[in-house]
Order: structure tokens, then sequence, then C-alpha cells
């Protein structure tokens, strides 16, 4: 295990249209703003497609399943990280049938809005491979 402690340098806030790919802009937002480290701390809003990934398996590396699917969807939760520049996030999403949710993936279209709050950490913190598999 591994800890780290950091600051939160600003926070930014970040609003998508309809159509927009939540992933691209989340990526977009982050390379205009030049957070290389920090935290995507919370998102609502709604879709109308999301794409997914879980794991597959319990060996390592586990390989991926990707889901997507179209239709009117809520956005229960987003959250993630900023690593290196990189975003790394997860989604939950509902609709009057199901929930669902994984890893962010290119593909999820925004409905009606979303809103997206960002968090840039200070210089003490390096998050560059906080998400490869195995020890740092």
């Amino acid at each position: 295990m591994v800890t780290q402690t950091a600051s939160i340098r600003r926070l930014v806030l970040v609003r998508l249209d309809p159509g927009e790919d939540l992933l691209l802009a989340l990526r977009q937002a982050v390379a205009q703003s030049g957070i290389q480290h920090g935290l995507v701390l919370s998102g609502i809003g709604s879709l109308s497609r999301y794409h997914v990934h879980v794991v597959k398996t319990t060996n390592l590396p586990p390989g991926d399943v990707f889901f997507a699917e179209d239709g009117p969807f809520d956005i229960l939760v987003l959250t993630g990280y900023i690593l290196d520049g990189r975003v790394h996030a997860h989604l939950s999403v509902s609709n009057t049938e199901k929930a669902i949710g994984g890893h962010l993936e290119e593909g999820c279209r925004v409905l009606t809005f979303a809103v997206v709050t960002l968090a840039e950490t200070d210089d003490s913190v390096d998050l560059t491979d906080w998400d490869r598999v195995g020890p740092l």
C-alpha cells in the first residue's frame, strides 16, 4: 500500500452540452486547464448513450468486457483520477429498468447536459502509475 498527502490547488468546473462525448470533453478540459494530477470529484447529468468496460476475470491482467447501449440514462456517479494528464474515470448510470457502471470509455454521449467537478492537486503528488497493475 502507498499513501500520499496532497492539497487541492483549484477546482475546475466543466459543463457539457447535448451530443458531446463525455470522456473526450474531460480530456480536453484537463489539457486546457493544464492539470497534471488530480481527481474527478463528481459528475451529474444524463446520457443518450453509455460505453464502459469492466474487468473480465480474476487473473492478472484481467482483460476487459465492454458494454454500450443507446437510450436515456441518468448519471448516478462519475469519479476518478487524473494521472499525469490522463483521465481514468468510472461511471454509473441508470434508467427505468437497470443500473450499470464501469470504466468510462469514449462514446458516452450527453443527452441534456453534464456537469463535472475536477480538482487539481498540488505539486507534492505524482499519481502517474497509480492505475497500473501491481506494486508501484
